[in-house]
């Protein structure tokens, strides 16, 4: 099982082929990996960067629509609260994020840490998810850029011929020129360097957020002069009740998505194990700010049943006389749009550039350039795959496949932190270049138990799976340590069926709670098995020890996230609930995408993956192979 360790070192060689290659597990220390001869990337963001990267990444223009399709339908005044709520929701994930991107801080995201915590099987669906993500992402914000433009030249047939979508004779096509010239021109900055693009990005932002402030301003100015009509409806604060205001939360949620691009950065930060949860913290801070201030102002200004569903910003200052602003409004979502372009498409040749590392894609995608010290390959076919898909095809009824990627991202992450706490893995890999080293020190090893044995009058202190033997004729000490070695065996398989158990309970639950199509009884019953699953494991892993490897686990001296194991469960239980509910057409298009990529990784990556051929030792044994070896850079 991949939460569970154990077993002789040098046993599990290369776990064959099949099924057992699913649950391989990289080694977490990738600066030593890097050290062997993989390129490494510029190290040139600081915090300010990553906020910028951040908040850049996460307010789309869809919070200039957002706000008037939520409060019309599902929370009315409540609106607030649902963005709140939905930020909590969000935070969960973001703690996740912060402890292993500090303790792990390597190019590839969530990829990287299920790679490292559950296993190769996972961890390439999860990197395969989210190819598709960015893709589909980048694309869908680039067809979104040309409609807004068109509203500074007087509407959508006004745009000059150049940018203006035609439709192809033949074929029931329209095509977007200008779509895939932005997707381009990103593309190219994105090549120049992380730093110039994280520059570019951080003045779009803050033009961006100018743009909310002046909402924020302008609207509490009017609404103080009209006395906040849309706050005094005779429907109260909730017209559509709590439920409502929960529905709203579900929907806004989405908007919060975006953050996770900064753990994608983590290795081109100067200082991780500060400026990494920093950077993710204040980011969701900011947009969490921005987006409740927002809609406060708007609801305020316009009663929740006049709300035009499609421009409810542009319009509400219409209607008191300030029909200009909605250039300024425009110009706030043409900006959101551009930068979220860009947060869409910096991650993705990152996660290819770590897949490519590991060896589950070809090499081509691993090269970084030596001078901008960007992975130049992986970027320049990113972009080219997002600009085909943004001039020919309108993605829009793909937009859905977007969230799927992330929220299994969120799930995982949340899973490793609870593996990392209470089962870590206590072998690791070790290369085939290192193997000749493993074999002496067992030789030796050997020899000298063998020397021991034959000569009575003396003792020996021998270190095996970090049990220190200070006589072997002493059966008292004998039976100490194998009373403590099973202790501790029990006790991480207690916590692995603990956490396997949460996973089974959240996943009943949120299922049965999701199939409102089925009798009241049938959905009881499922809710009552599925908490009765996810109590059982809560509770257990509340009763468990966490494991003390986690302190030694990656770089040390990083964020902790805190309320563990409560936290990620939760973290756990939303996610699933969202996937779930993203609809049976949404599933069918990812699951088509992801047995694309099964079948790659069947006859690809399996058997180019760079633990292929590898001899799983002991935590503190293949420290000591790699302090002796002359390759070895601390």
């Amino acid at each position: 099982m991949a939460l569970e360790g154990g077993g002789k070192a040098g046993r599990r060689r290369g776990w064959g082929g099949g099924f057992p290659s699913l649950m391989r597990r990289k080694q977490v220390d990738s600066d030593r990996a890097r050290a062997e001869g993989q390129p490494k990337l510029a190290k040139e963001l600081n915090v300010p960067a990553l906020v910028a990267i951040g908040v850049g990444s996460t307010i789309g223009a869809g919070v200039y629509v957002l706000v008037g399709t939520v409060a019309r339908e599902h929370a009315g005044p409540a609106l607030t609260i649902s963005f709140l709520i939905a930020g909590i929701a969000a935070a969960l994930s973001a703690f996740c994020y912060a402890e292993l991107a500090s303790r792990c801080p390597s190019a590839g995201s969530a990829y990287h840490y299920s790679y490292i915590c559950v296993g190769e099987g996972i961890a390439w669906l999860i990197g395969w998810a989210l190819v598709l993500e960015y893709t589909i992402g980048g694309s869908a914000v680039a067809r979104g850029i040309s409609p807004n433009i068109a509203l500074f030249f007087g509407g959508p047939d006004s745009l000059p011929w150049i940018l203006s979508r035609h439709q192809l004779p033949w074929f029931d096509v329209i095509v977007d020129p200008c779509a895939a010239g932005l997707v381009f021109i990103v593309t190219v900055l994105l090549c120049v360097g992380i730093k110039e693009s994280s520059a570019v990005q951080g003045i779009v932002t803050v033009l961006n957020a100018c743009v909310m402030l002046f909402v924020i301003v302008a609207g509490s100015y009017i609404g103080f002069q009209i006395g906040w009509v849309g706050y005094k409806v005779t429907d109260g604060y909730f017209p559509y009740g709590i439920n409502g205001m929960l529905a709203g939360s579900a929907t806004v949620f989405f908007a919060y998505i975006g953050f996770d691009t900064v753990a994608s950065t983590a290795e081109e930060v100067k200082n991780p194990q500060r400026d990494l949860p920093l950077g993710i913290g204040a980011a969701l801070s900011i947009c969490c700010f921005l987006y409740m201030m927002v809609s406060v102002v708007i609801v305020g200004l316009v009663p929740y049943f006049a709300m035009d569903p499609d421009t409810p910003i542009s319009s509400a200052f219409a209607k008191h006389g300030m029909q200009w602003a909605m250039y300024v409004v425009t110009s706030g979502a043409v900006l959101a749009l551009c930068s979220t372009l860009m947060g869409s498409l910096l991650p993705q040749p990152r996660i290819l550039m770590a897949m490519a590392r590991d060896g589950l894609l070809p090499s081509f995608f691993a090269d970084v350039n030596k001078r901008t010290q960007v992975p130049v390959k992986s970027t320049v076919v990113s972009g080219v795959c997002a600009a085909v898909l943004s001039f020919f095809m309108d993605v829009s009824q793909l937009a859905g496949m977007v969230s799927v990627g992330t929220l299994l991202a969120f799930t995982i992450v949340a899973v490793s932190i609870l593996i990392l706490r209470y089962v870590p893995p206590d072998e690791v890999p070790l290369p085939s270049s290192l193997q000749e080293s493993l074999r002496l020190s067992q030789e030796y090893d050997e020899e000298r138990v063998s020397s021991t044995f034959g000569d009575e009058r003396s003792k020996t202190s021998q270190i095996k799976d970090v049990i220190v033997a200070e006589s072997m004729e002493d059966p008292l000490i004998e039976k100490k340590i194998y009373t403590s070695k099973m202790d501790e065996m029990k006790r991480r398989k207690v916590a692995a069926l603990s956490i396997g158990s949460v996973c089974v309970g959240v996943l009943v639950i949120t299922s049965a709670a999701s199939a409102t199509w089925l009798p009241f009884l049938p959905i009881c019953i499922g809710c009552i098995i599925g908490a009765v699953f996810l109590v059982a494991g809560l509770g257990l892993l509340y009763w468990t020890d966490q494991d003390d490897g986690r302190h030694s686990f990656g770089q040390s001296g990083g964020f902790t996230c805190p309320f563990v194991p409560l936290l990620p469960v939760m973290c756990i239980l939303v996610n699933t609930y969202l996937l779930i509910n993203l609809g049976g057409g949404t599933w069918m298009r990812v699951g088509i995408w992801l047995l694309i990529g099964v079948l790659v990784y069947i006859f690809y990556g399996r058997t180019h993956s760079s633990l292929t051929d590898v001899v799983y030792v002991p935590v503190a044994q293949a420290d000591e192979i790699y302090r002796s070896s002359s390759g070895y850079v601390s």
